[in-house]
């Protein structure tokens, strides 16, 4: 049999400029790995309904949430899913309508609803039956779902991923699986401890990380994840032997790009989606098709970029937060800002793109902040590196241990003004609870003006092109 596996989706249209990616592009795979072997399964692990521009758009009285992923997806035919952290970044009543939506099957074992029970209509763990028609054999595959728990809103509850996966293996044994499947949405450390944990699992199909793995641990166990966005996908083919009983595991490595062509079905139901959000776009002020600037230099927007250091698409955004502050000393914003996980190239930018780069929008604010608690604050940025915690700034840098604004080290007794989005500002962040109004040495002059950090960057993007 074979497994066509991918994760970690957000956009239905090609990225990289077209290049890379598009569901419609996998679609055309699939058809041609079902016309080689009818034994072929698809599977994703996990980060579809959210985060994404498209999934913002407003769309008969609520946001879409994922329900243009859900619908490219069932026309796609998936075959199962299991839940990404990201699911859990919509509302109750929006992720529960997403699962009902779905025509494909959601396997999860550690998450569940408030109450502790599966969410309607969820697997924890499923056998699936492949007959061999040349030998008439049946290949049992046991499958089994797995969710890191960093995000959790009050609908949700997780248990512990490792026993979670000792009682879901002796599940499927006692089922009489040949085979045991792990699709898992966590860090590849946490895969690692998995298999050694669990030696029965016989390959870990995975995701989270955005960037394409192959790994083989302990007993010859496979963990394969692929890029984000269909940048690439894993064929994994399986050979099971009825009289060794053991399973030959063969995957491939594909890159998504304009070498293959565009399913025409696929790709109608996903212009429809695009059609619909662009239309809602333009309700709420935003011409998505405009040409806002023409970039002679690539902007560098990749997760394992911003969220690790400053790029020239962070600093540009660093940059727009001050327009409408003049008096403004310096900037900060959080990297999880920036989704689009993707490198803009050198040629026109619309204010699509800009939608892409920063799909939930936001305010942007001037305030005061005490010099002593904007070095704490820089430093738990610094501290959150890796993750959408990381900081960027315009304006603040450290050197050689010592944090400066505007090249002079910060003084712990001075108040400064900054700008600063409205998200960083609520003390929602990672280690950055104190960063709020509640707190003497910060203080939120204008909380209540209007000036959306999307305006600020289309804006900023025009302006260079006029210098």
């Amino acid at each position: 049999m074979t497994i066509l596996h991918f994760s970690d989706i957000y956009e239905i249209t090609p990225v990289s400029g077209g290049k890379e990616g598009g569901i419609a592009r996998v679609a055309t795979l699939r058809n041609q790995l079902l016309a080689r072997n009818p034994n072929t399964l698809t599977t994703l692990g996990g980060d579809l309904l959210s985060p994404s521009a498209i999934g913002t758009a407003q769309y008969e009285g609520d946001r879409l949430a994922g329900r243009q992923m859900v619908d490219v997806l069932n026309h796609f035919a998936l075959d199962y899913a299991t839940f990404g952290n990201h699911e859990f970044d919509i509302k109750e009543n929006q992720f529960n309508q997403r699962i009902q939506e779905a025509k494909f099957t959601w396997i999860s074992s550690n998450v569940f609803a408030a109450d502790g029970h599966p969410f309607a209509g969820v697997k924890q763990n499923l056998v699936i039956p492949i007959h061999d028609k040349k030998s008439g054999k049946t290949f049992r595959i046991g499958m089994f779902g797995l969710t890191l728990p960093i995000n959790q809103p009050s609908h949700v509850r997780y248990s512990d991923p490792l026993t979670t996966a000792h009682a879901q293996i002796a599940q499927l044994l006692d089922q009489q699986s040949d085979f045991i499947i792990a699709l898992a949405h966590q860090n590849i450390s946490d895969d690692i401890k998995l298999l050694q944990a669990s030696p029965q699992i016989g390959l870990l199909l995975g995701g989270h990380e955005h960037e394409n793995h192959q790994n083989w641990r302990g007993n010859f166990t496979p963990i394969l994840k692929s890029d984000a966005n269909v940048r690439s996908v894993y064929v994994v083919d399986l050979y099971f032997d009825p009289q060794t009983g053991k399973t030959e595991i063969k995957p491939t490595f594909v890159p998504i790009n304009d070498n293959l062509a565009e399913d025409p079905g696929i790709k109608a139901v996903v212009d429809q989606w695009m059609t619909i959000a662009f239309n809602a776009f333009r309700a709420q002020g935003f011409e998505p098709e405009a040409v806002v600037t023409t970039i002679t230099e690539a902007l560098d927007g990749l997760e394992s970029s911003v969220r690790n250091h400053p790029t020239n698409l962070t600093e540009l955004i660093a940059k727009s937060l001050l327009r409408p502050y003049p008096a403004a000393e310096l900037s900060l914003y959080n990297s999880g800002s920036i989704r689009i996980d993707d490198v803009l190239p050198a040629g026109q930018i619309t204010v699509y793109d800009v939608i892409r780069i920063l799909p939930f929008g936001g305010k942007v604010q001037l305030a005061t902040i005490k010099g002593n608690l904007l070095i704490k604050v820089l430093n738990q940025g610094l501290a959150n590196r890796g993750s959408g915690g990381f900081l960027q700034s315009a304006h603040a840098q450290q050197v050689n241990g010592t944090w400066q604004v505007n090249g002079a080290p910060i003084d712990p007794s001075k108040t400064y003004k900054l700008a600063i989005t409205d998200f960083l500002a609520s003390g929602k962040e990672r280690g950055l609870d104190y960063l709020n109004s509640n707190n003497p040495d910060f203080t939120s002059i204008n909380p209540g003006e209007n000036y959306d950090i999307r305006q600020l960057v289309i804006d900023q993007l025009r302006n260079n092109s006029k210098n």
